[in-house]
């Protein structure tokens, strides 16, 4: 929180915030979430109460990064693509007591509190107020900028008790399994906002796009980092091709984030190069070395980390080495597509056996459980001890459920989640192996690789592949050919099935759980 108070003192009047007609600058900035966290406790809301927010990357959700908190609340910001019983859910099971939402979601977010217990008394909530999505129903207890407005600026926020103490409630993204609530304290907080900063090379005054959910790991804690360095905050409400390139240009954009997809989508929209450099962060799913090429070829400098909701985002960069600078362009995309070495807050990175927890060769081959120890880890998953001390160890050590390798220069390699490796016949198959190979092929947009049932062999690899708008389209027999030539033969998969779009979360991860349903039913 001290980051808004230092920002308003050096960058009082350098701009925090862009939206569309909205520049806000950091002195500015710093009043409203001053006067916002006043009406907050005004409500009612009182030190460790959860409050959520429906919300896009909107200015709104950048303020409330540091408003809740300044009111000594937990801070709960929800998938805005959730359905309304998962979003019930979740504000049953975080006890949230205020809820902020953008007119947007302001429908959503009134089913979702139908659907609560009729016993359980019901949050109040707040609405962010949109030009573009009006809500005309006089349904909502409160409006944000009138709680803005009638806040005190004199405010003496609440200082936490300790450095312990929990600042945010993040639910986890719900790839592989039920969302886990994911509490992180103000000093992993801290640490990543630092850690951050300094892996990315963030100079002071940035121009960050938001492109990364801000509900996602919170932003991988850009939203508090910017403050630190006077960045600027470029908000957008929806991440499409035409808005991001607009925006690049239009407001000189030097920094960005985003999962693969991300870079996929960017990559596959135009062919020509950028007029200034632009630095991303990408994650949340390895990616393919194909995609970091095409990227890299249209002036994107493209950095890529490996993370967790219970790391606070990123805890493992790929760390570049120059005298990698003199290598073929496909080669650097296959060494930048591994996952790295441990960050400056994350003490140590390791893989290990799954039964024995012994350290395994680094040698690039064997497969065992990632591991991570640092000080962003969470402090555990809400109402949850069970599941807390199944991946918090004595000792410090996390474990993840990824599947990697430990390269013998010392850097991870992540191949899968534990639960999307292949067996067949005995042989384990990395799905995110057989994706890099599609991705390579010229037609294909997207790709993903799920375990299919099998009497014989026990699972076999089945592709979902979407292919690119373009005169080139090639058949089910095309793809597993141009596989053969690429893989040993017990990888190359089985079947493969062509969707329009591959299912994925918000985040822009691929929801395998769906298409091993899919394949189940082929």
């Amino acid at each position: 929180m001290h980051f808004l108070d230092r920002a308003a003192v050096i960058y009082s009047d350098c701009p925090s915030i862009i939206f569309n007609d909205i520049t806000r600058t950091w002195s500015e900035s710093r009043t409203r979430c001053l006067k916002l966290a006043s009406s907050i406790t005004a409500l009612g809301i009182t030190r460790g109460d959860v409050v959520s927010v429906v919300a896009p990357n909107i200015p709104a959700m950048c303020e409330l990064h540091f408003a809740v908190p300044m009111a000594g609340a937990v801070l709960n910001t929800i998938n805005t693509r959730l359905d309304a019983n998962s979003i019930s859910n979740l504000l049953r099971h975080g006890n949230s007591k205020l809820v902020f939402v953008d007119s947007q979601f302001a429908s959503l977010v009134w089913e979702a509190i139908t659907l609560l217990p009729p016993h359980l008394r019901r949050p109040m909530l707040v609405l962010i107020k949109d030009q573009e999505y009006s809500y005309s129903e006089n349904s909502f207890d409160h409006d944000y900028e009138s709680m803005v407005e009638n806040g005190d600026a004199a405010f003496e926020w609440v200082r936490p008790r300790s450095e312990w103490d929990p600042i945010a409630l993040n639910y986890t993204s719900g790839t592989t399994a039920a969302p886990k609530g994911v509490v992180h304290s103000h000093r992993s907080a801290f640490l990543q906002s630092v850690n951050m900063l300094f892996q990315c090379c963030v100079p002071q005054r940035p121009v960050y796009l938001w492109t990364v959910p801000m509900f996602h790991c919170n932003g991988w804690s850009f939203p508090w980092g910017l403050a630190g360095v006077g960045g600027v905050n470029v908000c957008l409400r929806r991440i499409e091709a035409p808005s991001v390139y607009q925006a690049l240009e239009e407001y000189g954009v030097t920094h960005m984030g985003g999962a693969p997809v991300v870079l996929n989508m960017l990559s596959n929209y135009t062919g020509s190069t950028l007029t200034a450099p632009v630095h991303v962060l990408t994650g949340g799913a390895p990616p393919p070395a194909a995609v970091l090429e095409r990227a890299e070829s249209l002036g994107f400098i493209v950095s890529h980390g490996y993370g967790l909701t219970e790391t606070g985002g990123h805890v493992v960069m790929c760390t570049w080495k120059k005298e990698w600078d003199h290598l073929p362009g496909s080669e650097r995309a296959r060494l930048k597509a591994r996952q790295g070495v441990g960050s400056i807050c994350t003490t140590e990175v390791d893989v290990v056996d799954s039964n024995t927890g012994e350290s395994l060769a680094r040698d690039g081959k064997t497969i065992g459980e990632v591991v991570l120890r640092g000080g962003t880890l969470m402090l555990g998953y809400l109402n949850d001890e069970e599941g807390t001390s199944r991946c918090m160890k004595e000792n410090g050590w996390f474990w993840t459920g990824d599947m990697g390798v430990m390269h013998e220069d010392g850097y991870l390699e992540v191949k899968d989640r534990s639960k999307d490796v292949i067996i067949c016949g005995g042989e384990n198959i990395s799905s995110i192996e057989v994706e890099a190979i599609l991705y390579s092929h010229s037609a294909v947009h997207e790709a993903a690789v799920v375990a299919r049932p099998c009497k014989y062999w026990g699972e076999t690899p089945c592709a979902f592949v979407s292919l690119k708008e373009a005169n080139e389209k090639p058949s089910e027999k095309d793809i597993r050919e141009f596989c053969k030539k690429r893989m040993p033969l017990f990888m190359v998969p089985r079947l493969v099935v062509f969707l329009l779009e591959l299912p994925k979360t918000s985040t822009g991860k691929v929801q395998k759980f769906l298409l091993r349903d899919m394949a189940k039913q082929i």
